[in-house]
């Protein structure tokens, strides 16, 4: 991961940042609050079997709730401070989807999902993501969870609580943001 600070040479706008995305659509980009550009090469082999494992889960339960949309990591939001973020797996409820008018839907929906799933792959900064993580739960995410496969935790996210750290769960329930959703956890330690 790469961030590079743009300000005062360059204002990374909406409309500089969707270019930019198109003409590098091998690189996943955001834009941080600050206007700084974030660069990230694409994930190691593992972690995207992994990342598709916990995003295959969200999709299937979203698919027989029928609750919101569910969304993987190729998807970004702009978030209320002006970020603009994609996490490894989101979901948002039916009712604040169904607001957004149809251009909003088809560019960088402007919302913070109300749940989001961070992976970490060998080559991110733990502190970094957690940072990220304490984003999304001040732009109104509901429910975070930051996934670490190489220590077997999974770091839970709830507003205005303190985050709770779970060594090595076999399941995670998403009660009550994600009503009768249960993660099972077991492929990630398994694949390691």
């Amino acid at each position: 991961m790469v961030a590079l600070k743009l300000k005062p040479t360059l204002e990374l706008t909406d409309a500089v940042f969707e270019q930019l995305c198109r003409q590098n659509p091998d690189l996943r980009l955001e834009r941080t609050a600050q206007g700084e550009l974030i660069a990230m090469a694409p994930a190691g082999s593992e972690t995207g079997y992994q990342n598709l494992s916990l995003s295959a889960q969200l999709w299937q339960w979203n698919r027989q709730t029928k609750l919101g949309v569910a969304f993987d990591s190729s998807a970004g939001f702009t978030l209320p401070n002006g970020a603009i973020r994609s996490p490894d797996a989101a979901w948002i409820n039916a009712s604040r989807w169904n607001a957004l008018t149809a251009a909003q839907r088809r560019r960088f929906a402007p919302l913070c999902p109300d749940f989001v799933l961070e992976l970490k792959s060998p080559s991110d900064d733990l502190s970094t993501l957690q940072a990220k993580l304490q984003e999304y739960m001040e732009n109104g995410a509901q429910l975070g969870w930051l996934v670490d496969p190489e220590t077997c935790q999974v770091y839970c996210y709830l507003p205005g609580q303190t985050v709770q750290v779970c060594n090595r769960p076999d399941t995670l329930a998403g009660d009550p943001v994600l009503p009768n959703f249960t993660m099972d956890f077991t492929l990630i330690w398994n694949s390691h």
